[in-house]
């Protein structure tokens, strides 16, 4: 089985835009598990598990819920899993990107006192979600501009 890269790295070796897939994933699992410890996450005990009646907030700046924390550890598992190939890192950054920016766009336009606030968001979550979704889609896009460059690429 071929596990190479195809950029002459040595096979089994990651490319950049592999290890920016698998450190963005690691953090999203990170602050999804963060999400549920108490301290961490200030007023734990009035976490739901969706909505905008969640007065959760990890670090105490950025609302959580149930749901926001599962959330985190999915795109955490998807990160991890997408860089085991260099074509699924580069897909996942910048779909994941494309995604955090929506979600900006969502925490902007809604009224955050409402249900439709049911992740829940608040202006923080919304200018980082924009700060990640920016940045993901370039790491995507400028890491991952040499694979559809050379035959085998992104295996």
């Amino acid at each position: 089985m071929h596990t190479g890269t195809g950029n002459g790295a040595q096979p089994g070796a990651r490319t950049k835009v592999q290890w920016a897939a698998l450190v963005v994933g690691a953090v999203f699992a990170l602050v999804g598990v963060l999400g549920f410890i108490p301290g961490i996450t200030t007023g734990y005990d009035t976490m739901s598990f969706a909505g905008h009646h969640s007065d959760a907030q990890l670090l105490g700046i950025f609302n959580v819920s149930v749901l926001h924390n599962i959330v985190h550890l999915l795109f955490g598992a998807a990160g991890l899993a997408a860089s085991r190939q260099a074509a699924a890192s580069r897909l996942y950054l910048i779909a994941g990107g494309v995604i955090y920016l929506v979600l900006w766009l969502y925490g902007l336009v809604i009224d955050k006192h409402s249900g439709a606030n049911f992740i829940p968001v608040n202006s923080a979550d919304d200018w980082l979600h924009f700060v990640l979704g920016a940045g993901m889609i370039a790491a995507g896009i400028v890491l991952g501009r040499s694979l559809g460059a050379r035959p085998g690429a992104g295996r």
